[in-house]
């Protein structure tokens, strides 16, 4: 009929963590070949200077050859945290005259047809 499997929600807590699920043949394995790599590329999980195993002595490190101090780290991720908003009004890089935005696309959908044609005022 399909192929069964148990996998793990870790949107969900306690005992409903685990669950079950029923795919057919085709669909299961669309989804676990997702997972595997082309013939010459090889999975790096765990690199570079944040690695999870040196990230702290890294950081540390990193942050005494720029001189930095911890204050400094802790008002840069305090200003981080503050949304940032885009300016009221866009400039035109030609002629120097305010931009009016007509239509703001939403990040990740994918686009089916020319955006509406808005009359000017």
């Amino acid at each position: 009929q399909g192929v069964t499997f148990r996998w793990k929600d870790y949107r969900a807590k306690g005992r409903t963590r685990r669950k079950t699920m029923t795919l057919d043949a085709d669909e299961f394995m669309r989804r676990f070949l997702l997972h595997v790599l082309p013939g010459g590329f090889h999975r790096i999980r765990h690199y570079g200077l944040l690695a999870n195993g040196n990230r702290t002595a890294n950081l540390a490190r990193i942050r005494e050859l720029l001189g930095q101090e911890a204050d400094a780290v802790t008002q840069i991720a305090s200003l981080d945290a503050e949304p940032c908003h885009p300016p009221p009004t866009f400039v035109c890089m030609h002629c120097g005259a305010a931009m009016i935005v007509l239509l703001t696309l939403a990040r990740g959908q994918p686009i089916r047809a020319p955006p509406p044609q808005v009359r000017a005022p």
